[in-house]
């Protein structure tokens, strides 16, 4: 049975396409908004949520952080597909709940299987949000992981593939998968529970350097101030 999934895209072509690119998902709805989405409430497995939605259409929707936590704030698991590439916004929008983040970048293929692991419950990181985290971990910001869970993270951090890692733990590429899957969700709860403070300290950043990008509570523009990054799809 395929998953049941809705798409937040201000692309009306992107919009049209999906299920079309995508066969293995069954798109229950495609929307320009995340407020046409809360107004309609369909119930998915997962919501496919482009970062930048605002254009001169709609100049004020929710985007960004704001929408990811709207969505979460209804209940919905939200995979972030977007070309965003800077590494401390996509783990941001890991730190406001999404529990994914896709570029859009890769083959559609790719994409696909990363969207399924998503809806099935798992968490899909890019390679730069890991290797955030595996230096959050090393400088003991992040300190509530086995040190077979390090080994883990480590690897897949260096680039590692599952089937790489898992011979050099001696465990089966299915067994590593399962380390990987727990592994990620607890990463992404202990993230949320940081503040830009204490991972400015870890990585060596200036004070304020992520204020700006860092889900905070009340947060209703795409980041806390009112100047908005330059925009990637």
């Amino acid at each position: 049975m395929r998953p049941a999934v809705a798409v937040v895209e201000d692309a009306a072509l992107m919009r049209d396409s999906f299920s079309l690119l995508m066969p293995g998902l069954e798109v229950v709805a495609a929307v320009a908004s995340v407020e046409e989405l809360t107004d309609r409430r369909p119930v998915v497995d997962v919501v496919l949520l482009d970062l930048h939605l605002a254009n001169l259409e709609q100049p004020d929707v929710r985007q960004g952080i704001a929408a990811i936590r709207t969505l979460t704030g209804c209940g919905y698991r939200v995979c972030v597909y977007s070309q965003e590439e800077r590494r401390f916004v996509l783990a941001a929008c890991i730190a406001a709940g999404a529990s994914g983040v896709v570029s859009k970048a890769l083959p559609t293929g790719r994409a696909e299987q990363l969207f399924l692991e998503v809806a099935a419950g798992g968490t899909v990181m890019p390679q730069s949000v890991v290797g955030i985290l595996e230096v959050l971990v090393r400088r003991d910001c992040i300190t509530l992981l086995s040190e077979r869970q390090r080994q883990v993270l480590h690897g897949r951090a260096r680039g590692l593939s599952y089937a790489q890692v898992a011979r050099q733990l001696f465990v089966s590429e299915s067994t590593l998968r399962g380390y990987w899957r727990d592994l990620t969700r607890s990463l992404s709860e202990s993230l949320r529970d940081l503040t830009p403070g204490e991972i400015e300290r870890a990585l060596g950043l200036a004070p304020g350097d992520l204020l700006e990008l860092w889900p905070a509570d009340g947060t209703e523009d795409w980041w806390r101030t009112a100047r908005r990054p330059g925009r990637g799809r």
